[in-house]
């Protein structure tokens, strides 16, 4: 029997647009049409594998398809010898890494190299050298996970004498707060002031949107204040009007907790990572005072845990203001109820946030006297030689009768 080329070119173009055991039967069954000496002709005119043909007749005469273990195939990826590996990297550098400064893109930026998170995963969490893959397959994992390597100038800040320190120090803070089940860990920040009116802010918009030409006065102004838990990526947020203040802070820890306090009823320690700004830091009086008074309202242990100064970008719920930030940019935001609703909308780890609208007005300046701080720190423990960074607030029956 003859092969034209034309039949040659079909029966090729054919073969090669199947694939596994349909493949195989296809070569069988042509090899038989061919008659004696079938195996050795497609093999010299087709370029088929003798070895293919040999297995597809074996499945046609007994029926049974042989099952292709392709995934068995190759070099297997690292997490699948070792399964902890993605989480271990994760915790290793996720307390090291900051939100893009000017929430252009939604990557986060590591202090670490691949080499030093290759060399962690050895001291920390025991791994061997022969185990664990290069930095370079390291490096690919992390850029896979969001995390980038990439420097960029403001992410290297100036830093205190105490900056390393501090962050050691918070790494096992936030470490032995997610461990433990009666603790709870939360981020709390307010995010710059956004004006109301038809500004201009970057971005684009798939809806035609012609903003002011001018710098003209905002119609009213709206602060985003944000608390986040990194352990349950749930994420609140709260649009103040007025201006934000140790109060209004404190006030949303209050209207948070208030929500939530059922839920989290065993409950005893609130981790609460914060910046070092001005109207939340540990020496403002009024803010300390407030939290004293939540502490002994709701009976349970706070314990503040600072980023150091020019380092806040690494507070985990700055990287909630990048979603958001990225998702009502190109937009006009010409009422306070445009922004809100804006904020509803925008997702956190595939979940919506819980937003409220705050609409009481705050007095600025407020302050405890000298005397008044003084009764205040006999009730705070800090952390020696961090002092301002780490202050823990507990409960103390002796506060109601000094008061």
């Amino acid at each position: 029997m003859e092969l034209a080329e034309e039949v040659k070119e079909l029966l090729i173009k054919a073969a090669k647009e199947l694939k596994g055991s349909a493949r195989r039967l296809f070569m069988a069954r042509t090899v038989r049409a061919l008659g004696e000496g079938g195996q050795r002709r497609a093999e010299e005119e087709l370029g088929w594998n003798r070895a293919t043909i040999r297995k597809g007749e074996h499945e046609l005469k007994s029926g049974q398809v042989c099952v292709d273990a392709f995934q068995l195939r190759g070099r297997k990826r690292s997490e699948e010898h070792l399964p902890n590996l993605l989480k271990d990297i994760t915790a290793i550098v996720d307390g090291q890494s900051q939100a893009d400064p000017q929430f252009r893109s939604t990557r986060l930026y590591t202090r670490l190299t691949a080499t030093e998170v290759r060399r962690q995963l050895i001291t920390t969490f025991h791994y061997t050298d022969a185990e664990l893959p290069t930095a370079v397959t390291i490096t690919t994992r992390l850029n896979a996970l969001g995390y980038s390597l990439k420097k960029v100038a403001k992410t290297q800040p100036q830093k205190l004498p105490e900056t390393d320190a501090i962050f050691e120090h918070l790494k096992q803070v936030n470490a032995q707060a997610d461990a433990q089940d009666s603790t709870l860990r939360l981020s709390m920040d307010a995010k710059a002031t956004v004006k109301v009116g038809p500004f201009a802010r970057g971005g684009k918009s798939r809806v035609l949107t012609k903003a002011a030409d001018h710098d003209f006065e905002a119609k009213a102004t709206v602060t985003p204040v944000g608390i986040f838990l990194p352990a349950s990526d749930e994420f609140f947020l709260y649009g103040v009007v007025s201006k934000v203040t140790s109060d209004c802070l404190v006030d949303r820890l209050v209207q948070w907790w208030e929500s939530v306090k059922e839920r989290f009823s065993h409950i005893k320690t609130l981790v609460i990572n914060v910046d070092n700004g001005p109207e939340n830091h540990s020496r403002r009086t009024q803010f300390m005072q407030r939290l004293l008074a939540f502490v002994q309202q709701y009976q349970i242990t706070v314990r503040l845990a600072y980023y150091p100064p020019y380092h806040s970008k690494y507070n985990p719920v700055e990287r909630c203001w990048g979603i958001l930030e990225q998702h009502w940019n190109g937009t006009l935001l010409d009422s306070v109820d445009a922004a809100i609703q804006f904020a509803k909308t925008m997702t956190w780890k595939g979940n919506h946030p819980m937003v409220d609208l705050v609409t009481t007005t705050y007095q600025t300046g407020v302050k405890l006297t000298k005397e008044a701080m003084q009764v205040v720190e006999t009730h705070l423990q800090r952390w020696p030689s961090l002092e301002k960074w780490f202050v823990d607030i507990t409960y103390s029956l002796s506060v109601g009768r000094d008061n």
